[in-house]
């Protein structure tokens, strides 16, 4: 049971979030309450200042690596100016968000671009564009290169490999990478990885500038990076020996956060540290060079910067079980607890309560027994229609994963800063949604 349900713990919320002295929350110096009256719910609350220190904090950790923003996690043109400007580089991943890219003039050689299943128009707008990096993922990736490479004369793309390191990272099925058993990169252990490698080197038409990897995200700990990066420095080795040096080495993204006061993520520097450290004495041990290191947060730079606001339309108390409260969105705009199993907290965010706590499951809309958005936390036992609530953590994955289900059209993300609020997503429309059905 928590100590107080009107709280806010810390690590669960963004830098500006704090409670005015009628216990309302206010995200970037605006009420919640002034949020909702404005632009409605459900609302992604976008805390730009909180945004741009994760950017900082990340780039002045790994002063010393290349950091790209994994776009996927969520991309905007605010985000990606937001980025550009802190000194990051940009990870993106499908024709789409390399638009994105391309609307802010985001300088091309700090993008690479990934992609297990790139099609020929994808390639070709990476090239067009003069991207920095392409992670090649297959043999018929490396096919569509060859082929495309002969219409953008002068043209030699610098590619990465993705290499499938054979480790099973501590996080959910769907979103461990790295093990033999998924569909991304070339194994290691198949001998694959070494096959790519000399084709790459062999025909020369791309240059290869290293190695990639990506275990997984939403990852805590640092043991599932270390057993990569030693892999990759092995094969790294063997291919030095044979006498082509490989520059460069992406060992990816995946780092966790905190949904819930259970979760204990390691911080930007803790994690530079040890990166850097294990790959000096690895290379040491293998009697080779310090490759450029890169590696690609998303999570953890948007996750903790956004809030997802609800109205509660129902309370249905179950007795001896728990309390359900409904609210105005669900799994359209947040998928991932029934994708992904994964846990939230949520806050009674429009007023306070002296009413005990009551354990509850926030619900959503949706004509479907999984549309679950918080599995398990408290609330106060006053909770009522009307109430505003509160979800943190939801700046990464929720808007890039959202869904029209029911027909339902997608909150807008509405940007936080200095008092002031504005939207930079808009709110779709029912319009929207028949404006797509021409039949």
């Amino acid at each position: 049971m928590p100590e107080d349900v009107n709280a806010l713990h810390p690590g669960l919320w963004p830098t500006t979030a704090a409670l005015d002295d009628h216990g309302v929350l206010t995200i970037g110096g605006v009420p919640v309450s002034e949020i909702a009256e404005r632009h409605g719910t459900p609302a992604y609350v976008f805390d730009e200042v909180d945004f741009r220190a994760r950017c900082a904090a990340f780039r002045e950790a790994f002063h010393d690596f290349d950091v790209y923003y994994a776009g996927k996690a969520f991309l905007s043109r605010t985000t990606a100016r937001i980025a550009e400007e802190a000194g990051l580089s940009l990870d993106v991943c499908t024709e789409g968000e390399l638009a994105y890219a391309q609307a802010v003039g985001f300088p091309a050689e700090r993008i690479l671009m990934h992609g297990n299943n790139k099609s020929e128009a994808e390639l070709a707008a990476a090239l067009e564009y003069g991207v920095g990096r392409i992670v090649v993922d297959s043999f018929e990736e490396l096919d569509r290169l060859h082929a495309l490479v002969p219409h953008f004369p002068g043209s030699r793309p610098r590619v990465l490999l993705r290499v499938t390191v054979g480790v099973r990272a501590d996080t959910h099925a769907y979103i461990a990478t790295a093990h033999e058993d998924q569909k991304f990169g070339f194994s290691l252990v198949g001998g694959e990885a070494e096959t790519a490698i000399r084709r790459v080197l062999d025909d020369g038409l791309l240059e290869l500038r290293g190695l990639h990897s990506h275990i997984g995200s939403q990852i805590l700990g640092t043991a599932g990076f270390e057993a990569a990066a030693k892999r990759l420095l092995e094969l790294r080795a063997r291919i030095a020996r044979e006498g082509a040096e490989l520059p460069e080495l992406d060992l990816g993204g995946g780092f966790g956060i905190a949904y819930t006061p259970a979760d204990e993520p390691t911080g930007p520097k803790e994690m530079a540290d040890i990166l850097r450290t294990v790959v000096a004495r690895e290379c040491a041990a293998l009697g080779v060079g310090v490759p450029r290191l890169a590696i690609e947060p998303g999570r953890a730079i948007a996750g903790p910067s956004g809030v997802t606001l609800y109205r509660v339309g129902t309370v249905k108390h179950r007795q001896g079980i728990r309390t359900f409260v409904a609210v105005d969105g669900g799994m359209s705009d947040n998928v991932r607890t029934a994708l992904y199993d994964a846990s939230y907290s949520v806050r009674l965010a429009g007023r306070v309560s002296d009413a005990a706590p009551v354990l509850v499951r926030v619900v959503g809309k949706h004509c479907d027994a999984g549309d679950v958005v918080v599995r398990d936390d408290h609330l106060p036992g006053d909770v009522r229609p009307g109430d505003l609530l509160a979800v943190p953590g939801t700046g990464a994955y929720c808007r890039s994963l959202a869904h029209n289900y029911n027909q339902i059209p997608r909150p807008p993300v509405v940007a936080v800063a200095d008092g002031r609020t504005r939207e930079i997503v808009r709110r779709e429309t029912i319009a929207d949604l028949m404006g797509l059905d021409v039949g």
